[in-house]
């Protein structure tokens, strides 16, 4: 079974960040499952925690381990 990983991400505050973190992480993590809760800021995600990070940062956003 692949874990699951949660971050906090306090800085995510519409839809249009919400799109963008599950597009960075879909393109990251091909195939994992991504859930993004705008109204809790939590992005969870299965796959390699490393990458599924960067893509979070690099797409702009602070993740923190929730």
């Amino acid at each position: 079974m692949t874990e699951k990983t949660v971050f906090t991400v306090n800085d995510m505050s519409c839809s249009h960040c919400v799109g963008t973190i599950s597009k960075a992480l879909e393109d990251a993590l091909p195939g994992s499952t991504i859930s993004v809760d705008l109204t809790t800021h939590k992005v969870s995600f299965t796959g390699d925690r490393t990458k599924g990070e960067e893509a979070i940062r690099d797409a702009g956003y602070t993740p923190e381990a929730a």
